[in-house]
């Protein structure tokens, strides 16, 4: 007994160390899209959600602008992840067979909120948004309707009819919202279209106007082969919210007496974490499903 409680320490800080290291060496690409909100409560509301206050030049009283009462919450959600250590491993320091399992446990918990905020964005086509409308939809704004949606394939026309929609977009007050798309998210089937549209010097022989108006985000999440999406990620509210109630956490059951050791003969680490996902300002994002 003793023996195995020295190498459940052992095993301990082994695996923590090699979880760590591989969360800390794993790299993201989904705060580029994300906004990240740290949550407090078992759900977050943003009621404030459709109120874009602009400055206006002060001549008298102020004027105050309620805030649109929208109710939008997004609910945290609980996550894990767990393996299992066999007892005689444990026993006779056999743990180096383990690391690739912590490794790969370590790159599942650091990559999770990238799964959650593609899948996000993705689903746009379908969730709702604060405003009552799918996120990828026809929005109105005062007595404008805006569409932030389309089913064309990825062109250089499209691209121009994406971009040229969203910088047209005005407040309830008609004035601009200076919406600048600076990011193309698109599955790998449409990198090379992407590159070409962006990166090229020239397109049929003509010098290529919009080469560098935007950067690529090739993103291996996406399910569809055919949608693509064009965001303006440069405001303070980028067009997805990714919630942070607890980060992941290694976390490990390693008590001789628990009967899980007793019926199954085996140690359980895992990691757990508590977030989720919703949408950000529908102005600052624009989607296509591709499929036309």
């Amino acid at each position: 007994m003793a023996l195995i409680k020295t190498n459940l320490q052992k095993a301990d800080i082994g695996f923590k160390t090699i979880f760590n290291k591989m969360f800390e060496e794993t790299t993201t690409v989904y705060d580029k899209v994300a906004t990240i909100v740290p949550s407090s409560n078992k759900t977050e509301s943003y009621h404030w959600m459709g109120s874009l206050p602009r400055l206006r030049k002060w001549v008298g009283d102020r004027i105050f602008r309620n805030i649109q009462n929208h109710e939008y919450t997004i609910k945290n959600e609980p996550f894990e992840a767990t393996i299992s250590i066999d007892k005689y491993d444990i026993q006779d320091d056999n743990l180096g067979i383990y690391k690739p399992q912590v490794e790969n446990l370590a790159q599942s918990a650091k990559l999770h909120p990238e799964e959650l905020v593609f899948k996000t964005l993705e689903s746009g086509f379908s969730q709702k948004c604060y405003d009552g409308i799918t996120f990828f939809g026809s929005h109105k704004v005062g007595k404008l309707t805006y569409q932030n949606k389309s089913d064309k394939a990825l062109t250089m026309d499209s691209y121009v009819e994406a971009r040229t929609s969203m910088m047209k977009i005005k407040d309830d007050e008609g004035r601009t919202l200076r919406v600048i798309p600076n990011l193309l998210v698109v599955p790998p089937a449409l990198e090379k279209t992407a590159r070409d549209i962006l990166q090229a010097d020239f397109i049929n022989g003509t010098s290529n106007a919009y080469k560098g108006t935007a950067e690529i985000l090739v993103v291996p999440e996406l399910s569809s082969d055919t949608a693509w999406f064009l965001l303006d990620t440069t405001k303070a509210i980028k067009p997805i919210i990714f919630q942070e109630r607890e980060k992941p956490t290694f976390v490990s059951l390693t008590d001789d007496a628990n009967s899980n050791v007793f019926i199954n003969r085996t140690f359980l680490y895992g990691v757990e974490t508590r977030c989720n996902t919703g949408y950000g300002f529908w102005q600052m994002a624009y989607g296509s499903t591709g499929t036309a």
